[in-house]
């Protein structure tokens, strides 16, 4: 009888959102970049470890809203592309040691506020 009961117990497990699986991707790639960046000079290879992950998820997000069956506004989506473009320039002088990473830690927390306020409400 436990058995059974353990077959057809629901799940304890939370259903992800697509954009909750977006916040995720976020904000795992977001405490990476943080984590490194307070390492200093020592962490720069964890920094670009972390530099790479962030320019894949924005590389993928891009191409994403490149489709046409992307269903965002138009103007959401282009703001996006020039986000990933944005990013990928902003962390070239990131690794130059030309810049700072801070701006794509705002960008990126920016961009999980909007999502968890969009999942919040729906």
């Amino acid at each position: 009888m436990n058995m059974a009961k353990t077959a057809y117990a629901t799940n304890q497990a939370p259903i992800r959102t697509p954009r909750g699986t977006e916040y995720e991707a976020f904000a795992r790639v977001t405490r990476r970049l943080k984590a490194a960046s307070e390492l200093g000079r020592p962490g720069f290879a964890r920094l670009a470890e972390a530099l790479h992950l962030n320019r894949q998820l924005w590389t993928m997000l891009a191409a994403d809203v490149a489709e046409r069956e992307n269903g965002l506004p138009e103007d959401l989506r282009a703001r996006i592309f020039y986000l990933s473009e944005f990013t990928a320039q902003h962390s070239r002088k990131v690794l130059r040691q030309e810049e700072d990473v801070a701006v794509l830690l705002e960008v990126n927390m920016a961009v999980m506020r909007g999502l968890r306020t969009k999942e919040q409400a729906a």
